[in-house]
């Protein structure tokens, strides 16, 4: 059930919502337009999301992209989504040079790129609402931002410290941006899970998280795991080739690399 909060007299009043699924949880925050309408769209953000999951999970017997990895089923008969996000995930794969596979241990798994997809992809069906304003859509830690809350008032996202439980390592702001997202990838919460692709082991790197800041969370959740497992001096130098895109980087030894433009992201 999704809750309308009225703000202060002349500021947009918000929908939120917090949805569990694709083993997380996602929140919603809408701002701006008529919140029954905010609400029906809400109901079908998350209906995609679901649906996400159900087609891409590698949990589930029965999903198309288990299927497909079985040779079950062609990609022509799947659900469009699946030549889309396979697209996508061929795309990351050529930008990071094969440092994001969407292959596990020899097997399609193009998980590592759905998540952020499905959030990019639920938080503009919101903004296309009439009159939002701003939307966030939170998956898991990995933020996708489009407008603002409320005029003159950015969007913020709070990055943790991967070494100081409870602590902030830094404060990305959308200010003077339409669309901002925040992807990070670490060992913190998850223990080390992020892959070398190059040996199909755990990646051996001397960070602990990478936390990476552009305008689409498609983009910048591959971006974060593909920096993640380069380690900290290719992962930095990489990051900082890539156009509208920045990052960073703490080590397990508490040394912090920034590419050159993150200091105009954070307040």
């Amino acid at each position: 059930m999704a809750d309308t909060v009225a703000g202060p007299a002349g500021t947009p009043a918000a929908v939120r919502h917090a949805e569990e699924v694709m083993g997380t949880v996602f929140s919603f925050d809408v701002r701006g337009g008529e919140p029954r309408t905010v609400r029906e769209a809400l109901t079908e953000a998350v209906a995609g999301l679901h649906r996400a999951d159900a087609v891409f999970s590698t949990y589930r017997e029965d999903s198309e992209v288990a299927r497909l990895a079985r040779g079950e089923l062609a990609v022509a008969d799947c659900a469009p989504e699946v030549a889309e996000v396979l697209d996508l995930a061929a795309e990351a794969e050529r930008v990071s040079e094969g440092w994001f596979s969407p292959r596990y241990q020899g097997a399609l798994d193009p998980t590592g790129i759905v998540k952020g997809w499905a959030a990019e992809r639920a938080a503009r069906l919101l903004a296309d609402v009439d009159g939002v304003c701003g939307v966030s859509v939170n998956g898991g830690g990995d933020v996708q931002l489009l407008g603002a809350p409320e005029p003159q008032r950015p969007w913020r996202v709070g990055v943790a410290d991967p070494l100081r439980p409870g602590g902030l390592a830094a404060v990305i702001s959308a200010a003077g941006v339409a669309e901002l997202s925040v992807a990070t990838s670490g060992t913190a919460e998850r223990g080390t899970h992020i892959v070398d692709p190059r040996t199909g082991k755990p990646a051996v790197t001397d960070l602990v998280a990478v936390t990476v800041v552009g305008p689409r969370l498609t983009w910048v959740d591959c971006w974060a795991t593909a920096a993640f497992a380069m380690g900290s001096r290719a992962g930095s130098a990489w990051l900082e080739s890539l156009p509208d895109v920045e990052g960073l980087l703490i080590t397990a030894g508490d040394e912090v690399r920034c590419t050159g433009g993150l200091a105009a992201r954070l307040g």
